[in-house]
């Protein structure tokens, strides 16, 4: 079993009977929702919302109850995996282009538990770029304001095209050296007229790390 899957199996032992459960979004998340098709197949009873469309036909595949996230007031738990996540448990999420909507769920949940590898931990973020979802109007202004960062941001690509997310909007990769302070960053880019959201997800949102490895183990960082 490789890491990731590891670690994703680890974090669906969290869920029990009768828990609105939030959904992530990339490839370490598909391990965790394929987990628990597996166990709602055996009888466990709950309901999912899902952080982007590509989740939804995943759970539906895999035999997952969705509701519409109109029709609840919050989430169990949302497990998700990171891009990086640093010492003090500060993540950088979005590779997948679903940040704002993971967001959304994670800090609406009464636990939100990430799932990485071991090659996802860093000792301060800035390894991996920052997404920056933006609105297409004047999006070469805001670029200039989140070049005032001292980032080199670039619109992403989905082959020739540029990329959109769910939401109808762009996201920028923002490449930093080393983030110093990812708190003041994350409220700073939110500052900036046009910037939707941004994807760094500060520690006080993390219940739990979960770390798969590759000596057949798992470790938990809380």
């Amino acid at each position: 079993m490789n890491s990731k899957k590891r670690a994703a199996e680890k974090a669906v032992e969290y869920i029990q009977d009768g828990m609105i459960v939030g959904l992530g979004t990339g490839s370490t998340a598909y391990y965790a929702i394929e987990k628990i098709g597996e166990r709602a197949r055996s009888g466990l009873r709950i309901k999912a919302v899902a952080s982007s469309k590509r989740s939804e036909e995943l759970a539906k595949q895999f035999g997952v109850a969705l509701v519409p996230i109109e029709e609840i007031d919050s989430i169990d738990i949302t497990i998700d995996g990171a891009d990086e996540v640093d010492n003090n448990n500060n993540l950088i999420k979005g590779g997948g282009g679903a940040l704002l909507r993971e967001k959304i769920l994670a800090s609406h949940s009464k636990r939100f538990v990430v799932i990485i590898d071991e090659s996802k931990l860093v000792g301060k973020l800035g390894r991996f770029p920052v997404p920056v979802e933006i609105v297409p109007f004047a999006s070469n202004l805001t670029l200039r304001h989140l070049r005032a960062l001292d980032c080199e941001p670039r619109i992403r690509r989905d082959a020739e095209n540029v990329y959109i997310t769910d939401n109808g909007n762009m996201i920028a990769d923002c490449f930093f050296d080393i983030i110093e302070d990812p708190e003041i960053l994350s409220a700073r880019m939110n500052s900036i007229p046009g910037v939707v959201e941004n994807g760094l997800f500060s520690h006080t949102m993390v219940h739990a790390v979960i770390i798969g490895t590759e000596n057949d183990t798992v470790k938990i960082k809380k």
